[in-house]
């Protein structure tokens, strides 16, 4: 499987285990407080990928010691992530769907992949052609088309300043996770969602909101373990061998997958415009495993420290105390390199076009 199409199927997976948190959360927010709940999700994900972790330590295979751990030299992007992803951005979303109706916060919470897909071509250094523009566009737009409900549209300025604020910190997040996403991703989203859960809870403590009983708690952690952690690994996979903007039109299906689950748990029943939206959805992802794009490039001088192994663009030397055996983590050093090959904007592309 190619690194594109594993790409492809690893934000895929990422979204469809995310969007079933949206209906499942549903039946618990009556019992709790969206930020309770929330830091709970968060939580659930961290524990249950310290419950993981022991087990990869266990491992005969000795797999834990393939993958580039986190450092120092992490702590500002990682701080970023978790004011980000896990503070800014859900504290923001509260205070805009207070403010906001229910159908003009779904249609301006579908601004997060934009924005990505945005931040990652402007600022991060990504590229995206035509044929993968047009591939997220029709993503979006079902994104979109999902939102739409009947009901009415109102809201003040500060409420869609606040939602608009939540996507953008959700934006940078996803674009500051793939800067990191070359080391240990379970690592990576351990820390994110203890640190984003722990400062949530805190500030359900310290607002004073009601806790739900235990068993809406241990449903809330086993939900997050599935939807903010395993998912968020995966998604983090997907980052590493995508970049940020093909992989935000990926995860852009989930609200879709939420949909599907809704029908049977919530006993919801398919619009014609969500078959519309799914159709939208369903061509934008083709589009996008369809998409190749190669040309002649040159890769600059670069050290970092990342899982590989020796292909075109790992070709080192290694010290006599350090193993051979493949993949493997160690810093390596790049020499400048021109060749031309089919790729996509992960970290080692990174160039003008």
């Amino acid at each position: 499987m190619s690194p594109r199409v594993k790409g492809a199927v690893l934000g895929l997976s990422a979204a469809a285990l995310f969007g079933v948190s949206a209906p499942v959360a549903k039946l618990l927010l009556p019992s709790s407080t969206p930020l309770v709940l929330a830091s709970l999700l968060y939580l659930g994900g961290g524990l249950g990928l310290l419950g993981l972790e022991a087990l990869r330590r266990l491992s005969p295979s000795g797999i834990q010691g393939r993958e580039a751990t986190v450092g120092r030299k992490d702590v500002p992007l990682l701080t970023g992530v978790i004011v980000c992803g896990g503070i800014l951005g859900p504290v923001l979303m509260l205070v805009g769907l207070q403010r906001m109706s229910g159908v003009a916060a779904s249609l301006m919470l579908n601004l997060e992949g934009p924005l990505t897909i945005l931040l990652a071509l402007l600022v991060f250094g990504e590229h995206l052609g035509r044929a993968g523009a047009l591939a997220a566009g029709f993503v979006m737009a079902g994104a979109a088309v999902l939102g739409l409900q009947e009901g009415e549209l109102h809201g003040d300025l500060l409420g869609v300043l606040a939602l608009a604020g939540a996507c953008l910190a959700w934006a940078v997040d996803n674009n500051l996770t793939q800067r990191l996403s070359l080391k240990d991703p379970l690592t990576l989203v351990r820390i994110k969602a203890l640190g984003s859960g722990v400062c949530m809870l805190v500030l359900a403590w310290v607002t004073g909101q009601p806790f739900p009983s235990t068993p809406v708690q241990g449903g809330a952690l086993v939900l997050g373990f599935a939807s903010y952690g395993l998912s968020i690994v995966l998604d983090a996979y997907a980052l590493r061998l995508l970049g940020a903007a093909r992989e935000a039109a990926y995860f852009a299906t989930a609200p879709f997958v939420g949909a599907l689950v809704a029908v049977p748990l919530l006993g919801e029943t398919l619009r014609p415009l969500d078959l519309v939206a799914g159709g939208l959805m369903a061509t934008g992802v083709i589009l996008l495993l369809r998409e190749r794009h190669g040309h002649v490039h040159m890769h600059a001088a670069l050290e970092h420290e990342h899982v590989h192994v020796h292909d075109t663009h790992h070709q080192h030397a290694h010290p006599l105390d350090l193993p051979t055996t493949e993949p493997h983590s160690h810093p390596h050093q790049h020499v400048p390199l021109t060749h031309d090959h089919p790729h996509v904007s992960d970290l080692h592309h990174r160039h003008k076009h």
